[in-house]
């Protein structure tokens, strides 16, 4: 999953009997935050012998948060992550943005996409595994200039950015995200996006309601590759919190009619729904104990399989 769907408040949100998540003041202007993700994951493939385990860390971040004078500030977040074959480190965003009041701001650099009700970092999910339509329908790590506008009950969001899934495109050519947000009350939250990147065309939808303990949010994500294909998805999802105890469940399910990829142009359709139940447990402070039973069926382009994860997350 932007601004970077705030770490921070994310963790909250997710309500998994939240766990602290603050800055560590290192000087004058200069704080740190950040996060370690381990788990243990079991993979049962229907039709295949065995199953397939792991066990180990997932990611470490550290966010570099820099204050300055006259509402300009920066923040680089570098992350450790990758898999036991390629192991990768590198600098997850790096952005300068200049905040013209409390309610006006402009960044540059490199950033995560506004677009998604699914974060992309573990900490502001309600649940272990992410929905699973991400990379083919919510923008990603992006770099170029972006603008975020509060009036308090609507935000407009628009971004100019080099490639909405490539953070390393360096191209001359602008692709354009826009949003709009609406909250009539504290309790409930709407967004829609719209972005475009050559001749597809991408839409995202999503809302959340929040009762006593209770989160709901549903969520309809669309796209229209011009002449070579199209696709959508959607989730539904609940989520109890109270004290140290939460629990989610969600259902999701995602068809392409083109390609695997969200900027090429593929043979292999694909058309799968998946239900999720999640347990959470807060101990102590910082740290999150997620557990999850995950059932995936496909339709078309996979095999049936159920997956079950115990997650540690541990946030300062």
């Amino acid at each position: 999953m932007t601004f970077k769907k705030n770490l921070i408040a994310g963790a909250i949100a997710a309500c998994i009997a939240p766990a602290a998540h603050a800055q560590i003041e290192l000087g004058s202007g200069f704080s740190v935050t950040g996060f370690l993700d381990m788990s243990y994951f079991n993979l049962d493939i229907d039709t295949a012998d065995g199953t397939e385990k792991s066990l180990g860390i997932d990611q470490f971040e550290t966010d570099l948060l820099f204050e300055g004078s006259n509402g300009i500030s920066a923040q680089v977040d570098i992350e450790y992550g990758g898999t036991s074959t390629t192991p990768e480190t590198w600098v997850e965003q790096a952005f300068v943005t200049k905040s013209f009041s409390d309610k006006f701001s402009v960044k540059a650099g490199r950033f995560l996409s506004y677009s998604g009700w699914e974060t992309e970092e573990p900490t502001g999910l309600f649940q272990y595994s992410f929905v699973g339509y991400q990379p083919y329908f919510y923008g990603w790590y992006q770099q170029g200039l972006s603008a975020h506008y509060d009036f308090g009950t609507v935000e407009l969001m628009a971004s100019a950015v080099n490639g909405l899934f490539d953070p390393y495109d360096y191209n001359s050519d602008t692709e354009i995200e826009l949003g709009i947000g609406i909250s009539p009350g504290e309790n409930f939250t709407a967004k829609l996006f719209v972005y475009e990147e050559e001749e597809n065309t991408f839409t995202n939808l999503w809302a959340s309601f929040k009762a006593g303990p209770m989160t709901f949010a549903a969520e309809y994500v669309d796209r229209d590759f011009d002449v070579s294909g199209d696709g959508d998805g959607y989730l539904v999802m609940a989520n109890f919190a109270k004290g140290f105890f939460g629990f989610t469940v969600r259902y999701a399910g995602y068809d392409l009619e083109d390609s695997l990829d969200p900027t090429t142009v593929g043979i292999d359709p694909l058309e799968t729904t998946s239900i999720t139940l999640s347990p959470s447990f807060k101990i102590g402070d910082n740290l999150l104990i997620v557990t999850e039973y995950r059932m995936d069926e496909y339709d078309v382009g996979g095999i049936d399989n159920n997956t079950a994860a115990v997650e540690a997350l541990f946030m300062f």
